[in-house]
């Protein structure tokens, strides 16, 4: 079976890869508008499945996964920001806070499959920084591709006091519920997902080892 992953993002095909099984990335032709009457977890899956069906649509008989990260605080939903002046503003608003991450999955499967739709939420608690700690951060670049204007695997580790939930889903994308269904679907891969998930062996994951992590 075709594996594709829909989307342009550099994390989320670092995560997938992580599984060892061969697949390709297209960009999916979709237009995020965020709508203020739809929650979070209806907006961030609608645009997973969008980003997958618009690539499925193209692509039949393929296993096509779509994924998507906005952020929530205080009745807000944080994309990736439109220039420096918003990051400022987004990373103002969330120092010593608590905000929660939302990132969906979504796989459109066209060789006979359920498909599948879920969202994951993660706790973060920034700690409070100063304008000078948030605009030295600001120039290492790393906050305009991020939703929320910083990095969790980046110097944006920095801000963090904790996060609650899976760090793989913070990242960019959770990776347990696309292995089972793949599993599910009879395609076998290399990586034993709940010892990875233990071991914690990726990225920065270790750091956040006092943090609420699920494991």
């Amino acid at each position: 079976m075709r594996l594709i992953l829909a989307s342009t993002s550099p994390r989320r095909r670092e995560i997938l890869a992580l599984l060892g099984a061969p697949f390709e990335m297209i960009a999916p032709r979709f237009e995020e508008i965020v709508f203020r009457h739809r929650s979070i977890e209806e907006e961030v899956l609608e645009f997973a499945v969008e980003k997958a069906a618009s690539v499925a649509a193209e692509n039949p008989h393929s296993i096509v996964i779509g994924s998507d990260t906005m952020i929530f605080l205080s009745g807000e939903k944080f994309g990736k920001p439109a220039s420096v002046d918003d990051a400022r503003r987004m990373l103002r608003d969330f120092s010593g806070k608590l905000h929660q991450i939302y990132t969906s999955v979504a796989i459109v499967d066209g060789c006979g499959g359920p498909g599948l739709g879920i969202v994951e939420r993660v706790t973060v608690k920034m700690r409070g920084f100063s304008d000078n700690e948030a605009e030295r951060y600001l120039t290492c670049g790393e906050s305009l591709d991020k939703a929320g204007a910083y990095s969790i695997q980046g110097e944006g580790s920095r801000l963090i006091e904790f996060i609650e939930g899976d760090y793989l889903a913070a990242v960019g994308m959770p990776l347990r519920p696309i292995a089972r269904y793949l599993q599910e679907r009879g395609i076998s891969f290399p990586l034993d997902v709940e010892t990875f998930y233990a071991e914690k062996s990726f990225l920065n994951w270790r750091s956040f080892e006092s943090s609420r992590v699920i494991s």
